[in-house]
């Protein structure tokens, strides 16, 4: 666990517990709230055939995980590493243009 305080620029034990609980909660999240989207959306995985509905629901997951992280990383008191971690991952996706620079 120090290795990971270490790398990620944090001081307690309580704050990689709640990083931790923040990616678990999220991923659920955002896979739970996908369901009722894709369902409003008209996408159903019986009217459609599985490889066109799973990579699309998958695709509908990705945002929704994308911008609830920084908002469940506040509320566990860690949006600090989750804003820094959201650019971080975003920028090597290419859509580092959505966050301005610092130089």
């Amino acid at each position: 666990m120090e290795k990971l305080k270490e790398r990620w620029g944090i001081d307690s034990n309580w704050a990689v517990v709640a990083i931790f609980m923040v990616f678990a909660i999220n991923g659920s999240f955002a896979a739970w709230v996908a369901k009722p989207v894709t369902e409003l959306l008209g996408l159903s995985s019986e009217t459609m055939n599985p490889f066109i509905y799973y990579p699309l629901r998958i695709l509908l997951i990705f945002p929704i995980y994308q911008i609830t992280l920084p908002i469940l990383g506040w509320v566990f008191g860690q949006f600090k590493f989750f804003w820094a971690f959201e650019k971080k991952f975003l920028s090597r996706l290419g859509l580092g243009f959505l966050f301005k620079q610092d130089y």
